[in-house]
């Protein structure tokens, strides 16, 4: 058993460092811009940030399609298919990439719009929107590199992604708000930079780790019948699956856009501390979801219930010092994100929410990792659909009770009712070695 809890943190301990560098991103937005004059500049960054959150997850099965099939691909050993699996997710990315940006005004304006909030946010929120939208194909074709290298297990080679990625970000957000006083303007265009820098280094290293077709490409294989039937199954249930995790999401920022822009911008606070702690433990599912991968092509049921064992146990720790962290410091790094007295006092007097959401959480988390690794999207998909349903249920009518305390307990029961309705699927995955080996 040692063996597997060593496998588990030599691949998660460098994607949780990957991961953590990818709510940086938001969270460099969030402080620079909760350092800019009146909350309206927070305000439109955080409802810009929710829309690019929607556009850019609804395309996350290009992520974690990729790498469920590549990690099976790898345990199989079967070089063809991985380089197949690639090919087909950066062709979709771009594909996808090109028609967000043919379709960036009535999206861009209709996300606003539905997210409510003052003028002045709207309109910082528009420039913000209408700078960072030019990098949608080279941030979709992120999702499909990570999700081959997390599929080979280059747990390494992804950190060195995602750090420099954000290095470059946050370089230049630094040079724009700071030296050159560009605003919000800057902080977007910051971003644009640091994806498309990504992209282009991201090209450079999957070459390297043998993406790419070493002879003539075979256009028959890659649009091969059965595996483009497949592949569109997995990525149509874990479209419909994030849709309704984008949608919770979404549904949270509006109702408290609803209560005011500093109460919206001490959510956007609380928000960036529950994605700080959910990229950290993502870095074990994503763990799972290689290692799962691989046993499941492989065919090995043993090596399936002990990365299960080792991945949770490991998970669970990480997430209560977390919550012990955000228990200890949480005032503090309130602080940090925004100088705005009122901000800070409202994201203080919420901070238990924040503080509880790691342990609630965590088995959702490990739960998506196993079943994206054993490629079961229909699971993943039901689950998040209930657990939508119910989260809706308890915003409307805990937030007439108990105002914003109650759109955050309705948060943090979606996030129970997650783990729950897939903790009850999870005996259909172990049935599944018995079935015929997965078509690549």
């Amino acid at each position: 058993m040692a063996y597997w809890y060593r496998r588990v943190f030599l691949l998660a301990v460098p994607l949780i460092l990957s991961n953590l560098t990818q709510p940086l991103l938001s969270t460099v937005d969030t402080i620079l811009s909760g350092h800019l004059p009146g909350a309206a500049a927070l305000g439109g960054v955080a409802v810009g940030g929710i829309f690019f959150n929607a556009v850019f997850w609804t395309f996350g099965f290009l992520r974690m399609g990729t790498t469920g099939l590549v990690a099976q691909a790898h345990g199989a050993q079967d070089d063809d298919a991985l380089r197949l699996h690639f090919l087909r997710a950066m062709l979709s990315a771009l594909l996808i990439g090109t028609v967000v940006l043919a379709l960036r005004e009535p999206l861009i304006a209709l996300a606003i719009q539905m997210l409510g909030a003052s003028a002045e946010v709207h309109r910082n929120a528009e420039i913000y929107c209408h700078i960072r939208i030019w990098s949608a194909p080279a941030a979709l074709a992120n999702y499909a590199i990570l999700g081959y290298l997390l599929g080979r297990q280059r747990a390494r080679t992804a950190l060195l992604l995602q750090a420099a990625i954000n290095m470059v970000n946050v370089a230049v957000a630094l040079w724009l708000v700071m030296r050159l006083h560009w605003g919000v303007a800057g902080i977007a265009t910051a971003t644009l930079t640091a994806d498309w820098t990504g992209c282009l280094l991201g090209l450079a290293l999957t070459r390297q780790a043998g993406a790419h077709p070493s002879g003539r490409l075979h256009w028959a294989e890659l649009a091969d019948g059965p595996s483009l039937r497949h592949l569109f199954a997995l990525n149509r249930d874990i479209l419909l699956r994030t849709v309704g995790l984008v949608a919770a999401y979404a549904c949270f920022t509006r109702a408290g856009a609803r209560a005011g822009d500093a109460t919206l911008a001490a959510n956007a606070v609380l928000m960036n501390l529950h994605f700080i702690a959910s990229y950290g433990l993502d870095g074990f599912a994503n763990a799972t979801e290689a290692l799962v991968g691989e046993a499941v092509g492989a065919r090995r049921v043993a090596d399936y219930r002990a990365v299960l064992r080792a991945s949770t146990v490991s998970a669970f720790a990480v997430a209560a010092l977390v919550s012990l962290a955000y228990l200890l410091f949480g005032t503090q790094l309130a602080g940090m994100f925004t100088n705005q007295e009122s901000v800070r006092l409202l994201a203080v007097h919420f901070l238990p929410w924040a503080i509880a959401l790691p342990l609630v959480s965590v088995w959702g988390f490990q739960l998506d990792g196993i079943f994206i690794g054993a490629t079961r999207a229909r699971d993943l998909r039901d689950s998040m659909l209930l657990s939508f349903g119910v989260f809706l249920l308890l915003a409307i009518a805990l937030e007439r009770l108990m105002g914003n305390h109650g759109l955050w307990c309705a948060f943090c029961v979606f996030n129970i009712v997650r783990g729950l309705t897939l903790g009850l699927r999870l005996p259909r995955v172990e049935r599944s070695f018995a079935e015929p080996a997965p078509v690549f």
